[in-house]
């Protein structure tokens, strides 16, 4: 027996996840490899409709993760969250998945984000891009930033703005 189509739901009685959450439920699957106690993000780039990279966080390579000393520096100091990231032995999600891509394939294609707090599983409230992570986005050519609030909610981000309403002039940064 095959199946029915319909152009609104693929097979018929089935309901098809829409394309942000396609792709944000594959950079949640991408930040189950990070290495971060306290928080970690998973990140792909997708440019049409094909996956560019993927990034998560953790230690660069070679280097001693969190979750293999079994402390988080940052966590031990009580450091703020959006502070001191000086401080982080791990490579940013974004950060990574921009290494992971050469430019040219990046001109133009969205990053889509996710972040989790592993102490609760929750997902992390009100997250944005650090501000050097943006200047990475900006410079790789990225132009929107799709980012998880919820399971099924999300925020699209015009990297754009990030040049427009530079943060870099108010003291105000990101995550």
């Amino acid at each position: 027996m095959g199946f029915i189509f319909n152009s609104d739901k693929g097979v018929k009685g089935m309901d098809r996840r829409d394309k942000y959450n396609y792709y944000l439920d594959i950079a949640e699957t991408v930040l189950e490899r990070g290495t971060c106690l306290r928080r970690n993000y998973g990140a792909i780039i997708v440019k049409n409709d094909e996956i560019i990279s993927t990034g998560y966080s953790g230690a660069p390579r070679g280097r001693k993760n969190c979750c293999d000393l079994g402390y988080c520096i940052r966590q031990k100091l009580n450091i703020p969250r959006g502070q001191n990231y000086e401080k982080c032995r791990s490579v940013h999600a974004e950060a990574n998945c921009i290494i992971s891509a050469s430019r040219r394939d990046m001109i133009g294609s969205t990053l889509y984000l996710v972040g989790k707090e592993m102490e609760s599983g929750e997902y992390v409230q009100n997250t944005n891009s650090c501000s050097m992570c943006k200047r990475l986005m900006i410079n790789a050519g990225i132009d929107r930033v799709i980012i998880r609030d919820t399971l099924d909610r999300y925020r699209a981000i015009e990297v754009g703005k990030w040049i427009e309403e530079d943060d870099s002039l108010n003291n105000e940064f990101g995550y």
